[in-house]
């Protein structure tokens, strides 16, 4: 059989969720022991390096790559099954498989621009119908398809994305110390790695901060609060003037690969208090490198997290301020979650998703082979 994949979102220079989900699942897959060609598309040059054993077809377009080019590219040279990752189906298609991570826009629709919440929207509607079948992250996000798309349950499976299996604890302090230099971060600090965006929160972490900091007799305690910027974040960085927190509430910008694991692996906790996820892939990284997690009590986040982290109301500054008070004057606590952490992260494997994506791709072509026999 040929499996063509949309790529598309799997060659981005500075890799957010989606992007990471569709390089690694797309990785697993070409690694698995199965007797099926795969096709990549993509709309610029990968390094074939990263992507070994498939035909890669690299189809450039200025605007509407999808509906218009890789449409075109279906029309004339189909695969047997598309796989379509981080995207949107292009309007002609083979029988496709298509994953949805979230739908958190219409849960929180104040935190997204006009005009990505109506795509979003629109494009979601047009996966969840056109689809032979959907691939959903959580058991949250199937249920949010049913319930608002009306999407039948049959229609879905549930994958959950894996964690690199090559983040681990840094143990060695001056390797922690050299990444926190690297980034202008002295002392102990809370860490938030994500995109900078109004579904995550912040605005109202830092406001526990600010709490925090009133009753914290250690006034070294920083907040770091890494990523790059998506959008509507300059409320943000306003909060943090006015409640006069420059330079206690840090912005280190994105932070690449290679320094992950020495930035959760040096904090007192990694917090995350997302108003909504699909899945929460970074409460996985921070619990594989040994770091105690605070998150959210809303969409998946209990379903990922597990008895691993402290689960906290995301509209409560002041339970939030009350969990960053906890971890910080308590070891015995963070040495629990950090236990409780490696054993959580161990129950999410690329592979055990590959499989299930593979078994997905198969199942909807020998459906469509059935259809043509009849």
């Amino acid at each position: 059989m040929l499996i063509g994949i949309d790529a598309s979102r799997a060659v981005t220079a500075h890799p957010t969720g989606t992007e990471v989900y569709s390089q690694r699942i797309i990785q697993t897959l070409l690694a698995l022991d199965s007797p099926h060609r795969f096709r990549l598309y993509f709309r610029s040059t990968p390094s074939a390096a990263a992507f070994p054993s498939a035909e890669l077809r690299v189809i450039p377009f200025p605007r509407l790559w999808t509906h218009l080019r890789l449409s075109w590219e279906m029309a004339r040279r189909p695969p047997d099954v598309l796989f379509v990752p981080a995207h949107v189906l292009p309007l002609v298609h083979p029988r496709a498989v298509v994953t949805i991570h979230d739908l958190g826009y219409l849960y929180f629709p104040e935190a997204h621009p006009w005009r990505q919440r109506l795509y979003l929207d629109l494009s979601t509607r047009w996966n969840a119908r056109a689809a032979a079948h959907l691939l959903a992250d959580s058991e949250a996000t199937k249920a949010d398809l049913v319930a608002r798309y009306g999407t039948p349950p049959e229609k879905i499976t549930v994958a959950y994305p894996g964690v690199d299996e090559t983040l681990g604890p840094v143990h060695d302090p001056a390797t922690v110390e050299a990444v926190k230099a690297r980034y202008g971060i002295t002392g102990d600090y809370f860490l938030y790695l994500g995109t900078l965006q109004p579904r995550k929160n912040l605005i109202r972490l830092v406001e526990a901060f600010a709490k925090f900091e009133i009753r914290n007799l250690k006034s070294e305690i920083h907040l770091v609060l890494a990523g790059k910027r998506g959008w509507l974040y300059e409320d943000l960085f306003a909060e943090v003037r006015r409640l006069g927190l420059e330079g206690r509430v840090l912005f280190p910008g994105y932070i690449p690969d290679e320094d992950k694991a020495a930035l959760l692996s040096g904090a007192l906790a990694f917090i995350f208090p997302s108003l909504y996820e699909g899945f929460g892939l970074p409460v996985l990284e921070a619990q594989a490198c040994g770091c105690p997690v605070i998150t959210s009590t809303t969409s998946s986040l209990p379903e990922v997290a597990g008895d691993a982290a402290l689960l906290v109301d995301p509209s409560d500054t002041t339970a939030i301020a009350a969990c960053l008070q906890h971890i910080a004057t308590s070891p015995a606590l963070r040495e629990i979650l950090i236990e409780r952490g490696f054993a959580n992260a161990r129950r999410f494997s690329w592979s055990t998703c590959a499989q299930s994506v593979l078994g997905v791709i198969e199942q909807c072509a020998a459906s469509a082979l059935c259809r043509e026999q009849e």
